[in-house]
């Protein structure tokens, strides 16, 4: 008895131009991956800010060089110090400031962790947030970009001037300037001589903060 011959399976002919899509992988990068990228882009910005500005800082010896010091004959005269001495070590005297606040903050660790609290909101909620990030989402309802910027200054307002953080800045501020212009009424600028290159490096040190525009999208 002969075998029975296999059933037949319908087949299906494709047309000699038919190609097999394959879908793209997709390449737009969330905004949760974005804000690593931007902060990391915004500290280096920043850093290099910084390394730019104190290039032009004098000579720390020559800032405390006690031979150059002696009382001035009168008050037209301290005034005209302190004005040839600010343009001079006007990099030094920043970082004499900076210093002084940076002590009274670290000398007062509430006040510390509430201003940086503040920045950290400013900075993840505003300034380093992508442009084309969606609304901020909080309490049930969105936020515009208009409505968050309120939101942070009436914080800013309220941990400044509502706390003890805004007298410790103005009081650390007020210690470092004071002794800016003690150092500048006494110190004899006869010696001192600004050139060219100095006056570039003092331009660069007024535009420390301008990578803030960038980082921002111009929004600041």
């Amino acid at each position: 008895m002969a075998a029975a011959s296999p059933p037949l399976l319908p087949t299906t002919v494709l047309p000699a131009n038919t190609t097999a899509t394959v879908s793209p992988a997709p390449t737009s990068v969330s905004s949760a991956d974005a804000k690593p990228a931007a902060t990391r882009a915004f500290l280096a910005r920043l850093l290099d800010s910084v390394k730019r500005a104190l290039s032009g800082a004098r000579p720390w010896p020559e800032l405390i060089d006690r031979s150059a010091l002696s009382h001035s004959e009168s008050l037209s005269d301290s005034g005209a110090r302190l004005r040839k001495n600010l343009a001079y070590f006007r990099v030094n005297y920043a970082a004499i400031v900076a210093l002084s606040l940076a002590a009274s903050l670290l000398a007062h660790p509430f006040s510390l962790a509430a201003l940086l609290a503040l920045l950290a909101a400013w900075c993840f909620l505003y300034l380093l947030r992508p442009s084309d990030a969606p609304p901020l989402a909080a309490f049930g309802r969105t936020f515009s970009d208009r409505e968050t910027l309120g939101g942070l200054i009436v914080a800013s307002a309220f941990v400044i001037f509502l706390t003890s953080v805004g007298s410790l800045i103005f009081s650390a501020l007020a210690l470092g300037a004071a002794i800016v212009c003690a150092h500048g009424a006494f110190r004899i600028p006869e010696d001192l001589f600004l050139d060219e290159p100095d006056q570039a490096n003092g331009a660069a040190s007024v535009n420390l903060l301008s990578f803030i525009t960038s980082a921002t999208g111009g929004r600041v």
